[in-house]
């Protein structure tokens, strides 16, 4: 009698333990940020800075945890695959949700069903650069001499499928020209050649081109954006420079696995957007080159939905595989 009273009282006990903790308040726990790309990198930086204005916000650390590899692929699963309980999240990128389920035929996860979509993080604009000494000098010029001579053109880019390589098939699409495509393992070694001349022209992303822009050593004839951007107000827009409809950007948004509760959801994503709007944090953004994108679980959705539906065209017409 004595055994059955205690474990009736020690079942109370875990009850009771568990339902309080299921009942506190979230975040209870530290949270952790996957960044899908190695430590330094644009993608890195964004994530560290808002993880720290969270987690004051939250009142619990949120931890970064790099883990790159396979085109984003090796931390987009981690996500997917990880309990959904708000305690790991994550970015995922237009590569991730764009880019990848077009160009492989199987995927270790499912952009369309694997993930909560939580609100966006920033663009980075792209623009269209050339070596210092390429002859052409505004886009008009490029053009010509590219119809002039199809195929001849160098175009780099930091690697097969992304987001640098499909810009430039949107454009070879767009204008209806032929460039060579010239893939490198990163953006780093790329510009180091498209400086050096190496290559004639590239799509590049600001961050880590800002100050070889500044500093005159590649030249950019157009901003792949809808408006001219501040931090370059005498460069022409594409649509200035006579490619209407040409838009282009790397993006990155906040993730976690299918089926967060929609309590989590609303929190992370009302801290994230007043991490992003906050002026020190924006400031801080826009002086890499990097647009905060604050947005809604729906917003973000929608975005991705028309990103994916654009790319994936642009991808299917290019024939680019990665299988």
């Amino acid at each position: 009698m004595k055994r059955k009273t205690f474990c009736l009282i020690a079942a109370a006990l875990l009850a009771g333990s568990m339902g309080a903790h299921a009942q506190s308040p979230y975040p209870s726990q530290p949270v952790k940020w996957i960044v899908p790309y190695a430590p330094g990198g644009t993608t890195d930086v964004i994530a560290r800075n808002l993880a720290t204005r969270m987690g004051q916000d939250m009142g619990q650390p949120v931890i970064v945890d790099n883990k790159p590899g396979a085109a984003s692929i090796i931390g987009a699963t981690f996500i997917a695959r990880s309990q959904p309980d708000g305690y790991t999240v994550g970015t995922a990128d237009s590569g991730t949700l764009a880019f990848n389920p077009a160009m492989y035929a199987t995927l270790t996860y499912d952009a369309a069903k694997d993930f909560t979509y939580i609100g966006g993080l920033g663009k980075m604009p792209l623009v269209l650069a050339v070596a210092p000494n390429f002859p052409a000098k505004n886009m008009q010029e490029l053009l010509a001499l590219v119809k002039k001579s199809p195929g001849s053109i160098s175009s780099a880019s930091s690697g097969p499928g992304s987001p640098l390589h499909v810009a430039l098939e949107l454009f070879k699409q767009r204008t209806g020209t032929d460039m060579m495509h010239v893939p490198y393992k990163g953006s780093a070694p790329a510009l180091q050649d498209l400086m050096a001349g190496q290559v004639q022209t590239m799509f590049v992303d600001l961050p880590p081109s800002l100050s070889m822009i500044k500093g005159g050593k590649i030249r950019v004839l157009a901003v792949a954006t809808p408006q001219r951007l501040s931090i370059l107000p005498d460069v022409p827009t594409m649509a200035e420079a006579g490619v209407p409809g040409f838009e282009a950007y790397a993006w990155q948004g906040f993730v976690g696995p299918a089926k967060l509760p929609e309590a989590v959801v609303g929190k992370l994503n009302a801290r994230l957007v007043a991490a992003l709007k906050h002026p020190e944090m924006r400031a801080r953004l826009e002086e890499l080159g990097i647009q905060p994108m604050p947005m809604t679980p729906a917003e973000f959705t929608d975005f991705v939905r028309s990103e994916q539906k654009l790319w994936s065209g642009v991808i299917k017409a290019a024939n680019i595989r990665l299988d």
